[in-house]
């Protein structure tokens, strides 16, 4: 195997882990928000303007955190393709700007 194809599959493999283990922290830390906000609702009895609160802040926490992660994962894969050269064979060629119309003669 060359050190080209090594190397390739080298960082492929450091990109599943970074994938995996990136993924887990995102539904680990989603999963300690519920848990903190399940607790809070079940301690605070009925009072519903505070439970409020604490749902309404555990769901912009969670869904701001998976949004970043996917958000950031998207453009290192966009950015990784480009560097490895795959942007190019996706881009369509432009077409040509229009020839302006002929102006007749007066």
């Amino acid at each position: 195997m060359s050190r080209n194809e090594d190397r390739a599959g080298r960082d492929t493999d450091l990109e599943k882990v970074r994938a995996r283990y990136g993924l887990f922290a995102v539904v680990v830390s989603n999963l300690a928000i519920a848990a903190v906000a399940i607790v809070g609702v079940w301690q605070l009895d009925g009072d519903k303007g505070v439970i409020i609160g604490i749902l309404t802040a555990a769901f912009t926490a969670v869904s701001s955190l998976t949004t970043a992660y996917l958000g950031i994962k998207a453009v290192s894969n966009t950015a990784q393709s480009i560097a490895l050269g795959d942007g190019a064979a996706r881009r369509h060629p432009e077409a040509a700007p229009a020839a302006p119309p002929a102006q007749g003669a007066s």
